[in-house]
């Protein structure tokens, strides 16, 4: 699993329990047998980037991209190799224009944003090639569960930015008065004019964690 963070502790303690046992036999007969995505050694990097101590805001997302060089362990963000940036992180970006007033980049890799505490996760961790959701139901909704709880325990202010209806089925486990929920439907072109456009979900974030103290997320990704 290659976790050497302070998030070791919570997942070993996953990593104990049947389910996980189960689940793991599973992705690894996958990837043995199948495409998969992302690949294996990227499976975790939204941990590996982002310490549960530095995590300020969570982005929920659902299953990774299953096309090719998309995925690499982040919601909705894609390697610096790969040019093409798909259409739910177009209109992230340009509700980011608006919002905020940011140029919109040449690139998908959002690794920025991890690096300063957001922590970019997926319900489900892996996917069949051309297959979406096709891992869905195996186990890891219950690890990354345990992982939004982690975070809910946090006594320092966390915003979480739930888009559509699946990341909004969390909200019952984050009950932690000291943190922000932020709601709007997801950025995907089939749903983003319906009230993701004009959610100012950035900015809010923003004047919350300035509230608290703690520094703004700097939203611009850089050309590259």
């Amino acid at each position: 699993m290659q976790i050497t963070n302070d998030w070791l502790p919570v997942v070993q303690e996953e990593c104990k329990k049947e389910y996980y046992k189960d689940l793991f036999s599973f992705v690894k007969n996958e990837y043995a047998n199948e495409v998969i995505y992302p690949p294996s050694d990227e499976i975790f990097n939204a941990f590996h980037f982002t310490p549960l101590k530095n995590v300020k805001v969570l982005i929920w997302g659902q299953d990774p991209y299953h096309e090719y060089n998309q995925a690499h362990g982040l919601s909705f963000s894609v390697p610096v190799s790969q040019h093409k940036i798909p259409p739910s992180l177009q209109n992230i970006y340009k509700e980011l224009n608006d919002d905020l007033g940011c140029f919109i980049p040449n690139n998908g890799y959002l690794k920025k944003w991890a690096d300063q505490g957001v922590l970019m996760l997926n319900t489900v961790l892996t996917v069949r090639a051309g297959a979406a959701n096709s891992h869905k139901g195996h186990g890891w909704e219950q690890f990354t569960d345990a992982i939004i709880k982690a975070v809910n325990q946090k006594e320092e202010p966390v915003v979480y930015m739930l888009w559509g209806s699946p990341a909004q089925t969390k909200i019952p486990m984050l009950n932690n008065p000291n943190h922000l929920i932020l709601k709007a439907v997801h950025p995907s072109p089939l749903s983003a004019y319906r009230g993701f456009f004009g959610c100012k979900h950035f900015s809010k974030c923003n004047e919350f964690l300035v509230s608290k103290g703690e520094k703004p997320i700097d939203w611009q990704i850089d050309n590259i």
